[in-house]
């Protein structure tokens, strides 16, 4: 990855642990605003360590049949419990990993409160982890829609069924909570990294 060059990347619900790579390994990153909608991407759901191994927890959007909808005007479905079958979900597989109980009360409000957008959600709870991860980066966001950005373009790599970017020497282990059962998970959602290891998850990035 370059260590220079500005990246650009989508906006992504809980994004996995090499999202978070990439943001620390460039001086300028950018969050794609103008792209429409991908369904089955990181854009509306995570992937956490469960008791029965990996879970995907998907943010139901409302749907427009046949029209392309630009990822800024995404509304989010509240007509299902997802709020607190999330919320269920993350406690369950995290009560018991060291730092859950220290930030918790960061994360609740995100299940309780409602936020129309899709956008804008995924934009104050990625703030929240860049803040609780020590990456301390502010989100900059994309003036206009670009069909590539070369080698700095992570906005469809980044993905739950395509090989992550970032190279496998980069790839490395910690604490996981059911991994004596089912053995090290990598590049799960970032959350999976802060409640196991807190404030070391900035050295693990």
């Amino acid at each position: 990855m370059n260590n220079t060059a500005l990246a650009v990347l989508s906006t992504a619900y809980l994004p996995p642990v090499d999202y978070f790579r990439i943001i620390r390994s460039h001086e300028v990153w950018q969050l794609e605003q103008w792209e429409n909608y991908q369904k089955q991407s990181y854009r509306s759901r995570c992937v956490i360590y469960s008791a029965n191994g990996p879970l995907s927890l998907v943010i139901p959007i409302e749907r427009r049949d046949g029209i392309s909808v630009p990822i800024r005007e995404v509304k989010i479905d509240y007509s299902k419990n997802w709020q607190i079958n999330h919320w269920r979900a993350i406690v369950s597989a995290y009560r018991s990993s060291p730092y859950f109980d220290y930030y918790q009360d960061d994360f609740a409000p995100f299940y309780n409160n409602r936020y129309e957008r899709l956008f804008d959600f995924n934009s104050k709870l990625t703030s929240l982890l860049l803040d609780l991860t020590g990456a301390s980066s502010a989100i900059m966001l994309t003036d206009r829609w670009e069909e590539s950005h070369g080698e700095s373009d992570y906005r469809f790599n980044i993905h739950p069924k395509r090989e992550s970017p970032c190279s496998v020497k980069e790839k490395g282990r910690y604490h996981q909570v059911f991994a004596q059962k089912q053995g090290f998970i990598a590049n799960l959602s970032v959350i999976d990294l802060l409640f196991n290891e807190g404030p070391e998850s900035y050295i693990y990035l």
